[in-house]
């Protein structure tokens, strides 16, 4: 493969950054299998940054967490093959992520906090050379200029950290160019001016950074994939790019491992210790409805498939319950056979794989489902924001019915206008009984997480996390309350779940 050399010309020819700037995408040819890996290489840093944010970590502990995902996944022996893997990667993605607002707003977010802890990696000299390709209009405060805002620059200084002295280089910027600076209070004012150290440089770089990246990405989307990429490659790099941003890339759980088989004698308890609350749910409610909807059969069938429940047992698990509702006739004719296709006994034969906490975060069940993320779609509010928007509802579609029957001309038609009243009347008693459990949504997840024996400090933190919409944090951080242990590499999966908890309770024991 061609390697992508530096663009860039250094005063000294000995001091080449290894952080790229991307300015450019580089004229080069790329193999279809790296330009999908070194993608999914990349996005695994990005997820784990996602997640290390989400966590709360520490600026410490975010810039030993980069670099241990930049060495797990990025490093390569070779230094220009790893600056090639990394100016690819970065460009493909660029292509992946500039196609929504959403799916943009994240991949700036995450490039900009890498690109932040590769900057404060490099030295001294590789950050001056940076710098000067941004081209900012900010030179380093003469040495007189110093000396006469020295005692202010020091006091700053021995609040955060060591003290300045004659041989700190600052720059005098406009104070709204550095305003996680201003809002921390880590920079000396005067005159609408932040007087920034070199060790603090980097927040005027990510800065800059994050501005010409944002730019690009909206030039990408409307000259490169709307115009070219999305047709001319339909059937090459389309599948890739669009699929990039929803796959999942963790282990594969189509078929059971560690675990290999479970019985259904034991199928109550595992579910009680070790499935997670997603899976947890949807088996709580086959035990008492002793029924699920078509979505809760796929999401609940194939995790048990993928945790060793084998074919014949699956048989007899869910007609053992369906049953009870349908009679095992019905079961036999309606429900059996979709049970053998997830198999892949049926049909194509396709060996269908366990759902993925972004498939079933994405999901969208409707009244009467089950299957989901309880994380989400126990606290779905978006239906009506207030109960007062129900009430209106109601009593619009009331008037206009009201008013449709009163100027009916027929018999007929009024009574057609009675049946069409009467049957919102119905569907109001649903919407109604349906939205109470809506807005009592989180007391239905604090009971659920309860019942798993989750409480106190705990609870708050996972309830704060299913705020701020990081459920998989949310599901991580239950995991870690229910079992007492931590989860460094976060909870992806439900059969990862699983296997997390039989290892950890497995360890328990002996």
């Amino acid at each position: 493969m061609e390697i992508v050399r530096s663009q860039r010309k250094p005063a000294d020819a000995a001091v080449v950054p290894a952080l790229s700037l991307y300015r450019s995408a580089p004229a080069l040819e790329v193999r279809l299998e790296d330009f999908e890996l070194y993608a999914i290489d990349r996005l695994r840093v990005l997820q784990g940054i996602s997640d290390g944010l989400s966590r709360g970590k520490k600026p410490d502990e975010m810039e030993k967490l980069v670099s241990e995902l930049w060495r797990a996944h990025m490093r390569l022996q070779d230094p220009s093959e790893e600056m090639n893997k990394d100016i690819i990667s970065h460009f493909v993605l660029r292509l992946v992520y500039c196609r929504t607002e959403d799916l943009r707003k994240w991949f700036l977010s995450m490039e900009t906090s890498l690109f932040r802890y590769r900057f404060r990696l490099e030295s001294s000299e590789s950050q001056r050379l940076l710098m000067s390709e941004f081209q900012l209009p900010y030179k380093a405060i003469s040495h007189a200029e110093f000396e006469t805002v020295k005692d202010k620059l020091n006091q700053v200084a021995r609040s955060t950290g060591p003290s300045s002295n004659a041989e700190t280089l600052f720059f005098k910027v406009p104070f709204e160019e550095v305003p996680e600076l201003v809002a921390g209070r880590r920079v000396f004012m005067l005159k609408g001016f932040a007087y920034v150290a070199m060790n603090q440089i980097v927040s005027l770089v990510a800065t800059q950074f994050r501005s010409n990246l944002s730019k690009a990405l909206v030039l990408t989307n409307s000259r490169k994939w709307t115009s070219t990429v999305r047709d001319k490659e339909k059937n090459r790099l389309t599948p890739i790019v669009e699929a990039l941003s929803t796959g999942y890339l963790g282990p594969d759980y189509s078929q059971p491992k560690e675990f290999s088989e479970i019985s259904l004698k034991d199928i109550d308890q595992l579910a009680s210790s070790s499935f997670p609350l997603c899976m947890r749910h949807l088996f709580d409610k086959l035990r008492e409805n002793h029924h699920l909807k078509h979505g809760g059969r796929m999401q609940l069938g194939l995790f048990l498939k993928a945790v060793g429940l084998k074919l014949e047992d699956a048989l007899a698990f869910w007609k053992s319950e369906f049953s009870q509702k349908v009679g095992a006739e019905r079961f036999d004719k309606e429900y059996s056979y979709s049970i053998r296709h997830n198999y892949g006994k049926e049909g194509k034969r396709t060996d269908y794989t366990p759902y993925a906490c972004h498939k079933i975060i994405s999901s969208t069940p409707s009244v009467g489902d089950h299957h989901g993320c309880p994380y989400r779609h126990f606290r779905l509010v978006d239906l009506f924001n207030q109960k007062s928007d129900v009430l209106y509802f109601l009593v619009f579609i009331y008037y206009n019915s009201a008013m449709h029957t009163i100027h009916c001309e027929s018999i007929r038609a009024a009574q057609k206008s009675i049946v069409h009243m009467l049957q919102i009347f119905c569907f109001s008693i649903i919407v109604v009984c349906n939205c109470h459990s809506l807005f009592n949504s989180e007391e239905n997840l604090r009971a659920a997480l309860g019942k798993m024996g989750v409480g106190g400090r705990s609870l708050d933190d996972i309830l704060d996390k299913v705020r701020s919409r990081h459920y998989q944090v949310a599901c991580t951080l239950t995991f870690e309350a229910v079992h007492a242990a931590s989860c460094d590499s976060g909870i992806n999966h439900p059969n990862q779940y699983f296997e997390a908890s039989q290892k950890t309770l497995q360890t328990t024991v002996s």
